[in-house]
């Protein structure tokens, strides 16, 4: 791994998964930071989900866009990692090129870890870059309705109001995050959570006992990348202020110091809703309640357009982590 005089640097653990983290983290990569990446496991469907059930490995693929946004490696190179066959190809239909390199480094190098390990130095990755946990997860949600569905996908699928989630490892004990994982969160200047799904990208991590202890203990400043926009099956109607109430409940401690949220306005019709199924209506801001949660918020233009889709601006975001900092 690349290293600029790393005992100096301030030290920001990113936790999530999905397609938000590799935002924020391209952005980062380029600041004098010692960069940290802790990533979900709990991913069941398409390329991850067929490679965690056949070759019996952890998911992926947010391992995999996370290598990218980290990557020092030509634009060329990069292309050829994230490239996905097509669904013609039926014998490789779906599959990305670098999560088959991370299934056989799994395989080479006796886990996900080592594999993880091994693939930052080869991609020439400046951080350092974990899964959450070595073991399999499988989240758990108990909806409203007090009805109950296992597994990541069938949750998003499910499309109910969602009263709690938490995880177990396939043989349905307890996981256990990786001590390294518990050494950069206590080391951490500032840990930042999101952007990503609340109940299914964010909360999976925070549900490993030891993982969520160490949070509620870091002397890090904890700060949250509200959503944009509500997705559909997760958090339709939520203000900031209840997407912070579920990370409480869920910890049992009021552990958020700073929230971010987006205040510009998504122009309407923009959206373009085939393409992208799972946005709602835009989050709406509670700032009274927010306050009631003990936490500090940045109200602020966040917002990012293209692909007639709602997206952050890592650049406008990590300048506001830094001046926080």
């Amino acid at each position: 791994m690349i290293k600029k005089n790393s005992s100096k640097r301030p030290k920001i653990v990113v936790i999530g998964g999905g397609t938000g983290l590799p935002v924020i983290l391209k952005s980062l990569k380029n600041k004098n930071i010692d960069i940290t990446a802790i990533v979900t496991t709990a991913d069941d469907g398409g390329s991850s989900g067929i490679l965690r059930n056949y070759i019996d490995m952890v998911p992926p693929g947010d391992i995999r866009n996370v290598m990218d946004a980290l990557s020092n490696l030509p634009k060329v190179n990069l292309n050829l990692f994230q490239y996905r066959f097509k669904s013609k190809d039926q014998f490789f239909a779906g599959h990305p090129i670098g999560n088959l390199i991370i299934a056989a480094l799994s395989e080479m190098n006796g886990g996900i870890f080592n594999a993880v390990k091994e693939l930052s130095r080869i991609m020439k990755v400046d951080g350092h870059v974990y899964p959450a946990t070595e073991q399999k997860l499988v989240l758990h949600a108990k909806f409203k309705d007090g009805s109950q569905v296992d597994g990541e996908s069938e949750i998003t699928n499910a499309h109910g109001q969602i009263k709690r989630v938490w995880v177990t490892t396939t043989n349905g004990k307890a996981p256990k995050a990786i001590d390294p994982v518990i050494k950069a969160i206590h080391d951490a200047d500032q840990i930042v959570l999101g952007p990503g799904s609340l109940f299914t990208s964010i909360l999976p991590e925070l549900m490993i006992n030891n993982l969520g202890k160490a949070i509620i203990n870091a002397n890090a400043q904890v700060v949250y990348i509200c959503n944009i926009m509500a997705q559909n099956g997760e958090t339709n109607g939520f203000s900031d202020a209840d997407h912070v109430k579920v990370l409480n409940q869920h910890l049992k401690h009021h552990f958020i110091d700073m929230v971010f949220v987006n205040n510009k306005k998504v122009p309407k019709g923009y959206i373009d809703q085939n393409k992208w199924d799972e946005y709602n209506q835009q989050i709406t801001k509670d700032p009274d309640e927010l306050r009631k949660h003990g936490c500090k918020f940045i109200y602020d233009d966040f917002l990012d357009l293209h692909d007639h889709g709602a997206f952050h601006n890592g650049d406008k975001v990590v300048k506001k982590l830094l001046n926080i900092l």
